[in-house]
């Protein structure tokens, strides 16, 4: 795994609008949706609610990596790119469905994204 860089974890916190998630499915059919129920939990991973996935649950499940897709404030782009677990109960989902996600959302899950790249445009930053 890698550890997002000091500039990333910057970015991340001054991320604006919704982040860009894609996933694959297994005959390499890429699947990108809006998230904006994302939380950074450590330096190494970031976690998803699945309110609603339907595709995106079926990649995950399938084993599939995934990327994530943020831009900051002052349009500047991140890439993230990694593999996933889907947690439906636990630590990380307890904490999900008890903090930080807004009731109004059914939390299915948390989909724990295991950071392994971190790109800023076309530059590998870890």
């Amino acid at each position: 795994m890698a550890t997002l860089p000091e500039n990333a974890i910057q970015a991340w916190e001054n991320r604006e609008g919704p982040v860009v998630f894609t996933t694959v499915d297994s005959n390499g059919v890429p699947n990108s949706i809006y998230v904006t129920c994302v939380k950074r939990i450590s330096g190494d991973r970031i976690a998803v609610a699945d309110n609603k996935m339907n595709k995106t649950r079926a990649n995950i499940l399938a084993g599939c990596s995934a990327s994530l897709l943020f831009i900051t404030r002052e349009k500047k782009a991140f890439q993230l790119k990694g593999s996933l677990r889907y947690e439906t109960s636990g630590k990380i989902f307890d904490e999900m469905k008890n903090g930080w996600l807004d009731r109004k959302y059914p939390g299915h899950a948390a989909v724990v994204f295991c950071i392994e790249e971190v790109y800023s445009g076309s530059e590998k930053l870890a």
